[in-house]
C-alpha cells in the first residue's frame, strides 16, 4: 500500500473517530493501519438485536484496487458469514467493488447485511436454507447464537450497577430531605423526644393539701 493510500486511510479513520456511524465503532492498530477492528451493534427488529459483534477488516497491499477482506470475529448464524472462518460474503466486497468506496461505505454495507441477508450468495448453507424455507427457525437459531456469543455478561453487570447507583442516589436524596425537614423544624423533633417536666406544687398548694389531710384525720376520729 502506497503512502497516498495510507494517508487516505488514516484520514478516514480519524473522521470515523470524530463522527462515528450509528451503532458502529472503529479502532485501528496504530502500528498497522491496514488492520482495523470494528464493533457493530445488532440492529433492532433482527435476531441480532442486543448483541455486539466484532468484525475485522484487512486492507491488502493492492487496496483500494482490490476490496478489503472482512471477517466476523464474533460467532454469528448468518447466510453470508462462513461458520468456520467468519469470512463475509457480500457483493460490495466482491464483484461490485469500486476503488472509490471508503471505509464508511464498507462498514454500512456489513451492518445492512445483518438487516437484509442475501441467501443467494450463502457461505452458511444451513442459514441460507432456513432463511428461505423456515424463517422462524432461522430467526430462533440466529437469536440463540446472539444470546450465547454476542450478549456480554459484563455489560449486563454494568447495567445492574448503574441501576444500583440510581437507587442509592434516591435513598441519599430521601435522607437529605429528612435532614432538611429536621433542620427546618428543630423544636418539633426535640419536643417529641424531650421528657415532660415533673409538676412541683407551690407553697400555697402544699398548705391546702396539708389542711385537707388534717380534716380527713379529724373525721376519722
Amino acid at each position: 500500500m502506497n503512502s497516498a493510500v495510507l494517508r487516505r486511510t488514516a484520514k478516514e479513520l480519524k473522521d470515523l473517530a470524530l463522527n462515528p456511524l450509528e451503532g458502529i465503532s472503529v479502532s485501528a492498530n496504530e502500528g498497522d493501519l491496514t488492520d482495523i477492528t470494528v464493533t457493530i451493534d445488532g440492529p433492532e427488529d433482527t435476531p441480532f438485536a442486543g448483541g455486539v459483534f466484532k468484525v475485522k477488516l484487512r486492507l491488502g497491499s493492492d487496496f483500494p484496487s482490490a476490496p478489503p477482506k472482512g471477517y466476523f470475529i464474533t460467532k454469528v448464524f448468518h447466510p453470508n458469514v462462513a461458520p468456520s472462518t467468519g469470512e463475509i460474503c457480500v457483493n460490495t466486497l466482491k464483484k461490485d467493488w469500486k476503488d472509490s468506496y471508503g471505509l464508511s461505505h464498507i462498514l454500512l454495507t456489513i451492518k445492512c447485511l445483518l438487516i437484509v441477508p442475501n441467501p443467494e450468495s450463502a457461505l452458511n448453507e444451513d442459514a441460507g436454507r432456513l432463511l428461505l424455507e423456515a424463517y422462524d427457525d432461522y430467526f430462533q437459531r440466529a437469536r440463540t447464537y446472539t444470546a450465547i456469543h454476542a450478549i456480554h455478561k459484563d455489560r449486563d453487570l454494568k447495567e445492574e450497577k448503574k441501576e444500583e447507583n440510581v437507587m442509592g442516589g434516591e435513598e441519599k436524596e430521601e435522607k437529605k430531605e429528612e435532614k432538611a425537614l429536621g433542620e427546618a423544624h428543630p423544636n418539633s423533633a426535640a419536643s417529641e423526644n424531650k421528657p415532660k417536666p415533673a409538676i412541683v406544687p407551690s407553697k400555697q398548694m402544699a398548705k391546702t393539701m396539708q389542711a385537707t389531710q388534717a380534716k380527713r384525720g379529724l373525721k376519722r376520729l
